[in-house]
This record gives C-alpha cells, sequence and structure tokens, in this order.
C-alpha cells in the first residue's frame, strides 16, 4: 500500500509541473491588456508603462513564469490587478464556501444517487426500477436554474422556510449556514444523483450477473450478504471515479447556481476575474482547482484499494 501511494505521489510532480505550464501559457492567450484596463479611462501611457513594470508584464514570458513557479512554491500566488489583495487570501475566503457547498451536494447525490441504483438493480423490471429509471431521467432532464428559481418560489416565497440568497459560514452560526446552502447544495446534487443511479444500476447488474454472485447465492448466503458484501463492493469502482470526477466539477464552481442564490463561492471568483482580465486571480484559481482534482483522483485510486481487496497485490 505504502509503495503504491509513493508511486502516485512521484506520478503527481510532473502532472502539476505541465499542469501550471499549460495554464500560464492560456493565460497569454486571453483577449485583452490588463495594463491597461487597470489604468482607466485616462489610459495615461506613464501610468500603463508603471503598472506593466510592477507587475513584471514587461518582461518575456518565460521569465514571468518563473517568478509565477517561485511565488507558488513559497505560498505567494500574487495579487489581485483589481482589488489589490493577495490572490491567497481572496481563495481562502472563497474556497470554504465552495467546499461546505460541493460536499453538501455530493453527500444527497451519493445518498440519493447510488441507494436508487441498488435498488433498481435489485428490483429489475418492478415499480421500483421504474421509479429510478423516472427519477434519473427527470434528474438529468431539469435545468438547475429552473429547479432553483422554483425552490426559492416554494421554500422561500411561499412558505418561508428558507432563505432565498446569501450565505452565512459555519463558523457564524452552523444552523443558518445549514438554511442558506441546502437549496443550492439540492439543486446541484440533483443532477449528479441521476448520473449517479444509471451507473451504479449498470455496474450492479453485471455484478449480479457474475459468476462469484452464483457461486454466494447456490452457497446459502442471505440475499442482502449478497448484494451488499459481494456485489455492491465491485460495482462501486467505476461510481468511485465518477463521485470524485464530479466532486472536483463541484469544487472548481457552480458558476450558475451560485449566482442564482447569490453564493460568494469559486464560480464568482473565476467569472469575474475573467471579465477584468485579472491574470493573477484566474492563474490561482485554477491552479487550485487543477490541484483538488488531480487529489480526488488519488484518492479515488486509494479508494478503489480499499473496496476491492484483489487490488491490494
Amino acid at each position: 500500500m505504502l509503495t503504491f501511494l509513493g508511486k502516485r505521489i512521484l506520478q503527481l510532480i510532473p502532472t502539476l509541473f505541465f499542469v501550471s505550464v499549460i495554464i500560464f501559457s492560456l493565460q497569454q492567450i486571453l483577449p485583452g491588456d490588463p495594463a491597461t484596463i487597470m489604468a482607466g479611462e485616462e489610459r495615461d501611457p506613464a501610468v500603463i508603462a508603471q503598472i506593466r513594470h510592477q507587475y513584471r508584464l514587461d518582461r518575456p514570458i518565460p521569465i514571468q513564469y518563473v517568478y509565477w513557479v517561485k511565488g507558488v512554491l513559497t505560498g505567494d500566488l500574487g495579487e489581485s490587478m483589481r482589488i489589490k489583495q493577495p490572490v491567497r487570501s481572496l481563495i481562502l475566503e472563497k474556497l470554504p464556501v465552495t467546499l461546505q457547498l460541493g460536499l453538501m451536494a455530493i453527500v444527497i447525490a451519493v445518498t440519493v444517487g447510488v441507494s436508487a441504483g441498488i435498488v433498481s438493480a435489485v428490483k429489475k423490471g418492478t415499480v421500483w426500477d421504474y421509479a429510478a429509471n423516472v427519477f434519473a431521467l427527470w434528474g438529468l432532464s431539469t435545468p438547475n436554474f429552473w429547479l432553483g428559481i422554483m425552490l426559492i418560489f416554494l421554500f422561500s416565497v411561499e412558505l418561508g422556510w428558507l432563505p432565498a440568497s446569501g450565505y452565512v459560514p459555519l463558523t457564524e452560526d452552523w444552523r443558518q449556514s445549514l438554511a442558506s446552502t441546502i437549496m443550492p447544495a439540492f439543486v446541484l446534487g440533483n443532477a449528479i444523483a441521476a448520473v449517479l443511479m444509471r451507473h451504479t444500476r449498470s455496474a450492479m447488474l453485471q455484478a449480479l450477473g457474475s459468476d462469484y454472485v452464483r457461486t454466494a447465492r447456490a452457497k446459502g448466503l442471505f440475499e442482502r450478504a449478497v448484494v451488499l458484501k459481494h456485489a455492491m463492493r465491485n460495482a462501486l469502482t467505476p461510481v468511485i471515479t465518477l463521485g470524485a470526477l464530479e466532486l472536483g466539477t463541484l469544487l472548481s464552481g457552480a458558476v450558475l447556481t451560485e449566482q442564482i442564490f447569490t453564493i460568494p463561492g469559486f464560480g464568482k471568483l473565476i467569472v469575474d476575474a475573467v471579465f477584468n482580465r485579472d491574470y493573477a486571480v484566474v492563474q490561482g484559481v485554477v491552479l487550485v482547482t487543477a490541484t483538488m482534482y488531480i487529489t480526488l483522483n488519488l484518492l479515488a485510486d486509494i479508494a478503489y484499494v480499499l473496496v476491492n481487496p484483489r487490488l491490494r497485490s
């Protein structure tokens, strides 16, 4: 296990290097000049030249990349050109919001989607199977913005149970924090639950038709033990992969949902940075997002080994 972890961690180093090169390179092809935008309407050449020198925009691109990487390795992601704040502080301010929202959404998605997929596979051809498939079709077909608006209308306007928008940190009031994020988390988890349901159902049907499941039934094991201990553990491998990727997508920022519910997360931060040509913020947010994706893939590989004993050798 330790050897496996060591190899996977070593593989992350060149991956992160190439990711950093791609992030910095793509940043250079964005249209517009950040120095001109920061200079304002007057666009005094002296001011523009001073801004270029301050943010090293007058240096060759390879030199700019070296300075950026050296800063990243020391925890310095630069300074926002627009609001004059360190990028690291902006990320640390927005990341907990997106983490909370993403984790709540993935818990809802896994709980509902995996459970529905198992029931649908075990009860194939019954009313439970049809109901689970209708749920999956509804989840995949429902636009997030429409579902979000309907939830606000029902639970905030009509019933008055939940706040329509805004965000309260967990450290201030955990009840209010959960109340302000449960609707956007449900909106995000709804579509993911539908996808997880379809994949879980497919993997479970394949597992239930395998030889080792027939052998387990022939030995007289209870059906619950056959389903949960033998079939489900082997069927979870593709579901773990999908869950890790979907969680990475959520942590990168759900722009539309955050806009509907006025959630100040990663989505709003990256959109504002792109529109304002705030290079440092864009680079920092994308780098953190890519690192989270890579980390989640590593955790998924570890989960494979824990779930499937055959992979431990």
